[in-house]
């Protein structure tokens, strides 16, 4: 599993790839949150659109990355998750949490 942080205009993008499982989601949440506490971004963006699996680790990932934003008043939006994904955030409720977007066109 890999990511790739982007800092843009007080949004930082998490361009996520691989599988996320309990072992890969500890190393995300790591390196995602270390970058997030440092910078504090107004929106901060999980690209779900190179991810080819994900269990319930994932959903905890996107919780607790929306935890941490709220600490400082900013949000957390989940943009191209794959279809095979999407009714397992649903299920869990991340749409009432976080806003989630087909595109990063629709982000805008």
């Amino acid at each position: 599993m890999a990511v790739q942080l982007q800092l843009k205009q007080g949004e930082l993008i998490a361009l996520l790839e691989g599988e996320i499982d309990h072992h890969s989601a500890r190393e995300l949440r790591e390196e995602i949150d270390s970058t997030a506490s440092r910078t504090r971004p107004h929106t901060l963006t999980l690209d779900f659109s190179r991810v080819q699996f994900m269990d319930s680790s994932g959903v905890g990932l996107i919780m607790g990355r929306y935890r941490l934003a709220s600490e400082w008043g900013g949000q957390v939006c989940v943009a191209n998750l794959p279809e095979r994904l999407e009714k397992l955030v649903s299920l869990a409720g991340i749409r009432e949490l976080c806003t989630v977007v087909r595109t990063e066109e629709e982000e805008k």
